[in-house]
């Protein structure tokens, strides 16, 4: 299963805030995600609107970014279809960010933030009080819930985070990207030996694969909650993922000869990071990711951006 949200910081998306306030545009966006591509006069006739009031919420949506439209052939001229872009928006305010060295910037991502996603069972979220929503349910990854995320598992499949690209936006070249997080294999239970191939992808550009060794459970984590059963997945591994000039990195030890340049940031508003198992892992072993509140670090996932 594949859904697109879209986040949004109010004091820098006012655009989308304003297409979402109005009654009008708020229906036309529920019309065509519930129905799917409509042209203009469909879309007037279903919402019993005149036509020149869609044109121009069409227009305001689409600037917006919430809706793109495609122009077709028609019996009579052309005609504008409008398509839905995200399955739900996301009003946040802005994410930590703070600068830790006078040449490298950080911001921590809350582990339930992900911006789309496709997982299959077994699969789940918990929150350091409780399990989110229902085991082995992919539609759980929707609950508004996940949210307080202390740690996901799935077996196949992704979660991808959107983080801000604040090297860009303070108009600075990049000598060096690292994202850091706890990881581990998923099997039922726990086991040591289990290993799995966790792929990272940044932008779209598959940067690696880290093989992790096994699901760890032979004693709690120091901050997995008391009410998790021992026999769960208790802690991982904390990995720093690097990427430079030289290739990509894990612990220093060398994944791919994928370098900083590929993954042409100077171009991206953005940093899309996905991690996820692909079906064609030679250890298709599952992942958890561990965030605040759970396993042994206190964190969620970091980015550092090291600047020139």
């Amino acid at each position: 299963m594949s859904r697109n949200f879209l986040v949004v910081d109010p004091e820098e998306g006012m655009p989308v805030l304003k297409g979402l306030a109005s009654p009008a545009r708020v229906s036309m966006l529920k019309l065509l995600h519930e129905k799917g591509p409509l042209n203009v006069n469909e879309i007037a006739d279903v919402l019993d609107l005149p036509q020149s009031s869609v044109s121009t919420n069409v227009q305001i949506l689409e600037e917006a970014g919430l809706i793109r439209t495609e122009t077709q052939r028609a019996r009579k001229g052309n005609q504008k279809v409008c398509h839905s872009v995200y399955d739900e928006v996301l009003v946040v305010f802005k994410k930590e960010i703070k600068e830790t060295e006078p040449d490298a910037i950080e911001v921590s991502m809350p582990l339930g933030l992900y911006t789309s996603f496709e997982v299959t069972a077994p699969c789940g979220l918990c929150s350091a009080d409780g399990i989110v929503g229902l085991l082995d349910v992919p539609d759980t990854f929707l609950d508004p819930d996940r949210m307080k995320a202390a740690l996901i598992w799935f077996t196949r499949g992704y979660v991808e985070y959107q983080f801000p690209n604040n090297a860009r936006l303070a108009n600075t070249g990049i000598r060096e990207v690292e994202f850091v997080m706890e990881l581990s294999s998923e099997v039922p239970g726990t086991s040591a030996d289990w290993p799995s191939d966790i792929t990272l992808t940044i932008n779209g550009v598959d940067i690696g694969t880290w093989t992790s060794p096994g699901d760890f459970g032979d004693k709690r984590g120091v901050l997995t909650p008391d009410w998790w059963k021992l026999k769960g997945s208790q802690y991982g591994k904390l990995k720093s993922f690097r990427i430079n000039d030289d290739g990509s990195f894990v612990d220093g030890l060398r994944i791919s000869n994928v370098k900083l340049a590929e993954l042409r940031l100077d171009q991206h508003h953005s940093i899309r990071l996905r991690i996820g198992v692909r079906d064609d892992a030679r250890h298709p072993g599952g992942i958890n990711i561990f965030g605040r509140g759970f396993g042994n670090y206190d964190q969620d996932i970091l980015l550092r951006l090291k600047t020139r």
